[in-house]
């Protein structure tokens, strides 16, 4: 095995911890978390399965991120650029906290969990296709049982890596779940609409007509017009994916059951669920940072 570490400096303050707690809090058969603060998970760079494990020094105001990466063979120069690529969108690295908490530090909804998660940064999914799947999974049910299928696709499509005598996994790729038959997803308790949705993204992406460096360039409107255009995923879908995938910080799905029912009832005392237009009119108050500032609408009501 061949072993290579960094070291990065991230957009401050940053914490690893908080940032990382929301990837881990369902499941930790692919992202991991250790009691001496390391964060790991398995995943392709420069098409070798590595094994990437991220560690923080410093306070969120001096924070240093130290990186090392393990594989079968020696990481290539491009495989350290996508290491540090990762590391910046999907662990927040690259997120603009200063901005925002100037911007709504004293926010009434939001000023206890900024102070209470300071230096939680946006993180998503290693990849669009995996952000994507895991949205489309927690379509109309609860988080615990869209994992439970998560971890079961990984258990059984994800390549295996072992290390330190210890088997890690990681999350299946597009080019893998392209080849599995619909009808064979729904043995995964899916719907025939998640299922024929998580398939025809992943036969999108593995032949290059949905690239996440394309989509990057396009902008939130765009993206979302492109996203719908596939069977059985909708604006929420769409919406989500782009801040888990693409790290926007802007978008505010407001047609998700979190928002017009948790947040309207439990931070703005609605008594009963508010309409998706009601919140993206509310929300608005949280521009240019509407997605960080959801992340930490939903940080406090989980704590409370």
């Amino acid at each position: 095995m061949h072993r290579t570490a960094f070291e990065l400096k991230p957009a401050r303050p940053y914490s690893l911890s908080e940032t990382v707690a929301r990837l881990v809090r369902f499941t930790t058969l692919v992202d991991r978390w250790t009691e001496d603060g390391e964060y790991s998970r398995c995943l392709f760079l420069d098409d070798a399965l590595t094994l990437i494990a991220v560690r923080q020094s410093g306070t969120p105001a001096r924070a240093m991120l130290h990186v090392s990466l393990l594989s079968k063979k020696a990481a290539t120069p491009a495989a350290l650029e996508q290491a540090e690529a990762f590391v910046r969108r999907s662990l927040g690295a690259a997120c603009d906290l200063k901005s925002f908490y100037r911007a709504l530090r004293d926010d009434e909804l939001l000023a206890e969990s900024i102070r209470a998660h300071h230096g939680m940064a946006l993180c998503g999914g290693a990849s669009f296709f995996e952000a994507i799947v895991t949205t489309v999974l927690a379509q109309q049910v609860n988080l615990k049982f869209a994992y439970s299928i998560y971890d079961a696709l990984t258990t059984r499509y994800g390549e295996r890596l072992k290390v330190d005598g210890e088997e890690r996994i990681a999350f299946p790729t597009a080019a893998r779940i392209s080849r599995v038959r619909d009808a064979t997803l729904r043995n995964f308790k899916l719907t025939g609409g998640k299922a024929g949705a998580i398939a025809l993204i992943a036969k999108a992406i593995a032949k290059g007509e949905l690239d996440a460096a394309q989509l990057a360039e396009l902008s939130d409107e765009e993206v979302i017009l492109r996203l719908v255009a596939y069977k059985g995923i909708g604006r929420w879908t769409a919406e989500t994916a782009m801040i888990r995938g693409l790290g926007r910080i802007d978008v505010f799905p407001a047609g998700d059951l979190g928002v017009v029912k948790k947040i309207a009832m439990d931070m703005l005392g609605r008594t009963e669920v508010a309409r998706e237009d009601e919140m993206r009119e509310f929300s608005e108050r949280w521009r240019p940072y509407r997605s960080l500032a959801l992340v930490y609408a939903y940080a406090s009501l989980y704590n409370s």
